[in-house]
């Protein structure tokens, strides 16, 4: 049996879960998220404390999608409780984010500044002109967001300026040696 899908998913109590036409719904006190269940051989079970995912067969196929529900189950049950963020660090002198509506509008050093549409579901904050802050319910947004705002000037090597995330470390290079 899978050793990530036969593991209990624990729910607390501000949240529900139900299960209605084979899509899975969980809502809790920062909002709610669906998932279809991605294979008829995967059968979900809601219990008061605890969700439980199972499979009827050992194809390969079957093994994938029990563990792959079983974690995206999870990733909605804390998204809805306690939420997920990203931080993004911009380094470079002059390099600056500004919030201006629903629009992420980003000075990164090209002739023209590079405006972001923030998409639905997702909160931007910044805490300075260099620090954004990347929050919402749904794992998978959040990620995405903060992968396409870093995407427009990854961190060099060589100064290490771009948008890094808080966690990256970037291993800087010398540069040329100058010998002949």
């Amino acid at each position: 049996m899978s050793r990530i899908g036969r593991l209990p998913i624990d729910m607390p109590k501000t949240v529900k879960a139900s299960i209605k036409d084979g899509v899975i719904t969980v809502e809790g006190p920062k909002g709610k998220l669906s998932q279809a269940i991605c294979n008829d051989a995967i059968k979900v079970e809601i219990g008061e404390t605890q969700i439980v995912v199972s499979r009827s067969n050992d194809e390969k196929a079957t093994k994938a999608a029990h563990g792959l529900m079983r974690q995206l189950i999870r990733n909605m049950v804390i998204g809805v409780s306690e939420g997920y963020q990203k931080s993004l660090t911009i380094v470079g002198v002059g390099y600056k984010a500004e919030l201006q509506k629903n629009i992420l509008v980003l000075t990164l050093g090209f002739a023209n500044d590079i405006e972001y549409v923030i998409p639905e579901g997702v909160k931007i904050a910044l805490d300075g002109p260099t620090k954004i802050a990347i929050s919402g319910i749904d794992k998978q947004l959040v990620g995405q967001t903060a992968a396409e705002i870093r995407s427009l000037k990854k961190p060099e090597p060589y100064k290490g300026k771009g948008i890094k995330y808080d966690t990256e470390y970037v291993r800087s290079k010398s540069g040329k040696s100058g010998k002949k």
